[in-house]
């Protein structure tokens, strides 16, 4: 392209419409920012020097001068409710709901916030009502996972379930594991109430829903045992290798008692020292050991526990085999080694502890529901020193 004498006029027009332009934003700017408050800048001047009352009374004001802050009314009503001021929450986002100028995406919002109020302030029946208004809006998704966290706090199971279930319609993702835990929270219920046919059918609908449901598993192969089926019981917890083999510690002393109640012991231990060799565990060698003690002998329970250490050397190895070695040592050599296994003993005490993966808690028991965070299949099946946690 040839530059032609006419562009010279072109290019001071050009400069002249965006000096214009930005005349009239900036313009437009000093009107916007002079329309504010005083007390909006003193606002923010607090909160950059990290002075949140004072922000909070500065934003105050502002809200008194113009009430159609609807913004600021969110940002100071979600603010008191962080610090616990649940009544000023509340008073806040009920004014936004009362007010009849709000456009139906604010009004939702405002519907949400003070939802949220009232489940914080443990006002469960009124919290449950607003996020139930909520269903069919764009807030859907995240007011049924606050139906879900309100149904597990009132630990009212069913309605847990049917949110779980429509949690999954409505995300694309599958809630059907949370689902399996409610079944068995019902299950457990009925078993306490004496209805084990109702407890059975919690069960079924668990695996149903959640064919990977271990505790279901557990629990169902638990029932059917104490009725006295000891063949089917061993079935259900021996496919618990197929579902998560990481779990087949937590069943390996039901396991050899349902062997034993057979008078197969000895297909029992064969089993359980099948499972150890493919899924190293403290949990499996603690009851195979205790069994060969028991149908065995000491030098063959000292054996496997040698052999497990050589190929799985850790400290709870170690107080195992220590343990071991006691049971058939001459008394005058048995101080040594009884003083040795104390040390290793209280070196492994905190090594031997189940971890939640999302709060951190530490547990001798395992736990389905950690009881510190509430959340749920947090606690990996294995020990600490196992799962390569530090003390």
């Amino acid at each position: 392209m040839e530059f032609e004498p006419w562009m010279l006029l072109v290019f001071p027009l050009f400069f002249g419409m965006g000096w214009w332009a930005a005349r009239l934003d900036i313009k437009d700017l000093l009107s916007e920012s002079t329309a504010l408050p005083e007390s909006y800048f003193q606002g923010l001047n607090f909160l950059l020097n990290e002075q949140q009352d004072k922000a909070i009374e500065a934003f105050i004001e502002v809200v008194k001068i113009d009430p159609h802050t609807v913004e600021l009314h969110f940002a100071l009503g979600s603010l008191f409710r962080r610090r616990g001021e649940v009544d000023r929450a509340l008073r806040m986002h009920h004014n936004l709901v009362d007010r009849a100028d709000l456009d139906d995406d604010k009004r939702q919002q405002a519907v949400f916030e003070l939802a949220q109020d009232y489940l914080k302030a443990g006002i469960l029946d009124r919290a449950e009502r607003l996020f139930g208004e909520l269903k069919n809006t764009s807030y859907a998704k995240p007011a049924l996972e606050f139906l879900l966290e309100l149904f597990q706090k009132e630990h009212d199971w069913l309605k847990a379930v049917a949110i779980a279930q429509q949690l999954s319609a409505v995300s694309g993702q599958s809630y059907c594991k949370q689902a399996a835990f409610f079944y068995c929270e019902l299950a457990s219920d009925e078993i306490a109430a004496g209805n084990l046919q109702g407890a059975r059918e919690h069960l079924q609908q668990a695996l149903k829903d959640c064919p990977a449901s271990v505790r279901a598993t557990i629990m169902l192969g638990d029932m059917v045992n104490a009725e006295g089926g000891a063949d089917e019981a061993i079935r259900l917890w021996q496919g618990i290798e197929a579902q998560d083999a990481q779990y087949l510690p937590l069943v390996a002393e039901r396991l050899l008692n349902a062997y034993s109640s057979l008078d197969r012991e000895a297909e029992g231990i064969r089993v359980l020292r099948e499972y150890l060799v493919k899924y190293h565990s403290i949990d499996l060698l603690n009851v195979v050991f205790d069994g060969m003690l028991k149908y065995d002998s000491p030098a063959s329970a000292y054996q496997l526990v040698r052999d497990e250490l050589e190929r799985n050397p850790t400290l709870l190895g170690l107080d195992k085999l220590l343990e071991a070695r006691l049971l058939d040592v001459p008394m005058d050599r048995r101080a040594d080694i009884e003083l040795v296994k104390n040390l290793v003993h209280k070196r492994t005490r905190n090594l031997a502890m189940y971890h939640c993966s999302h709060c951190g808690f530490k547990a001798r028991k395992f736990y389905w529901h950690c009881p510190a965070c509430q959340a749920w299949d947090s606690y990996a099946p294995r020990r600490d020193e196992e799962s390569g946690k530090p003390l």
